[in-house]
């Protein structure tokens, strides 16, 4: 089975008391299943998830399982080969989604021996109401990536997450260059107690999770 990564969307993420769940390796995590959404917010992050094309990078994978196991990563060495949150801001509705990638790796030819583990990356995606019968994109921002062209219909933002010959790390940006995928989109109040507390509290070096959700 091909594993999928996942996207969280954290409405609401309290303190909660940990209990340590096991590292465990990268393949062997266990994706939720996306539920049905039930409320304007959710139909909202659900409808406008980006489709996300991944190139010469590791690709996406689940960082969590429902025990509150996390992914052990993978080194940040060799060939290089979805967290979330929605809120109103200045008028526009924002939807931030973020994505797990086991490792990153500086790019210098084919391989490298320097990289990170774990690398987090996200977008927000701009609308002008959810609770509209037909909600528009005003705009997508990404958190690692060049500036770009505008790539979207009325409910689907177009990613690429690619590396090239020259850059540093891979980006995250806007593009009209092949099919991606769409990956299950997990609310944050969705997943278990275990997986919130594992996702809070679990070291993934240089990107941590809450980092991500309280920009």
């Amino acid at each position: 089975m091909k594993l999928r990564s996942l996207l969280f969307a954290a409405f609401a993420a309290g303190q909660l008391s940990f209990v340590a769940g096991a590292i465990i390796d990268h393949d062997k995590v266990q994706p939720f299943v996306q539920p049905e959404p039930v409320t304007v917010s959710k139909n909202a992050a659900v409808k406008f998830k980006p489709n996300v094309l991944v190139l010469w990078t590791c690709h996406l994978n689940p960082a969590v399982n429902a025990a509150g196991d996390t992914s052990g990563g993978l080194k940040g060495t060799g060939e290089r080969d979805s967290a979330c949150k929605a809120g109103w801001y200045q008028d526009m509705w924002a939807i931030m989604y973020a994505w797990y990638f086991p490792k990153d790796v500086y790019y210098r030819g084919t391989f490298s021996d320097k990289g990170f583990r774990h690398i987090w990356k996200n977008a927000v995606v701009w609308l002008d109401n959810p609770a509209v019968e037909k909600p528009k994109i005003l705009a997508v921002s990404t958190s690692i990536g060049i500036k770009g062209g505008r790539y979207f219909n009325d409910s689907t933002p177009m990613l690429l997450s690619k590396a090239d010959d020259g850059e540093d790390l891979s980006s995250l940006s806007q593009s009209n260059v092949g099919d991606g995928e769409f990956q299950d989109l997990i609310i944050w109040e969705q997943l278990t107690e275990e997986a919130r507390d594992a996702l809070s509290s679990t070291d993934f070096g240089e990107t941590k999770v809450r980092r991500q959700l309280q920009r």
